[in-house]
């Protein structure tokens, strides 16, 4: 909700439910929650592809979470602009967790 400027359409949905306050937080969340939860989603990837040995799973929920962590990584280092490092991360990690859902790995 703190990231109006990257989804605009979001802006006027929590200016009309009062939250334009969260705006000061968008360095917050994409500095430190967004790499916080994108390594909990590569731990996780890392913890099921290994107990189920589903390779082709584990190797595409990884790939989502380490291109969330190098945009992040690059937007700290040198301010430069990652949008085609992270929302494809984000859309990967996505897909992934619906397959998850979808079809849930059996275990062996």
């Amino acid at each position: 909700m703190s990231c109006t400027a990257c989804f605009p359409a979001l802006a006027s949905l929590a200016s009309a439910f009062g939250l334009g306050f969260l705006s000061q937080f968008e360095g917050v969340s994409i500095r430190y929650i967004l790499p916080l939860f994108a390594l909990v989603g590569l731990a996780a990837n890392i913890i099921s592809g290994l107990r189920h040995r589903n390779w082709v799973r584990m190797s595409l929920g990884i790939i989502g979470p380490l291109l969330v962590l190098a945009a992040a990584l690059l937007m700290a280092i040198y301010s430069m602009p990652t949008e085609w490092l992270l929302y494809p991360g984000l859309l990967l990690m996505i897909m992934v967790a619906i397959w998850d859902l979808m079809s849930p790995a059996n275990a062996r």
